[in-house]
């Protein structure tokens, strides 16, 4: 899916934002143009890669479908769990019950500024 500069560049810019207010370091940005790659991409795998390296702290996406279709979504979403990383998301999913984290009180492997990444997949999805 091809997506405009100025789109992708407003989208990079606001996750940035989310950053910078958290008092995270945007590290990195992965991004899958084909949709229909499935949850092992090239790009996912890096993500997965730079996951495993010392003061990253977590994944940031805009929305849970910037991580693919839900199926796709739902299974990186555990695997970068897996990865002892948490998964942020700038805009959480509407319910109508009060969601409840199940990994408890978030906890950072260092004092200071943090390091997350962003992972895209088939191009973002903002609306």
């Amino acid at each position: 899916m091809r997506v405009p500069r100025a789109r992708q560049d407003a989208l990079v810019g606001s996750m940035a934002e989310y950053c910078r207010s958290h008092e995270l370091q945007l590290s990195g940005v992965f991004t899958d143009r084909d949709a229909a790659v499935g949850a092992a991409s090239a790009a996912f795998t890096g993500l997965l890669d730079v996951l495993a390296l010392p003061d990253v702290y977590g994944v940031i996406a805009p929305t849970m479908s910037h991580l693919g279709p839900k199926t796709i979504a739902g299974e990186r979403g555990r695997r970068i769990e897996a990865a002892g990383s948490r998964l942020l998301l700038v805009r959480k999913l509407r319910t109508t019950h009060h969601a409840v984290s199940r990994s408890g009180p978030v906890r950072r492997r260092h004092p200071g500024t943090t390091r997350v990444l962003d992972a895209e997949s088939s191009g973002p999805r903002w609306p």
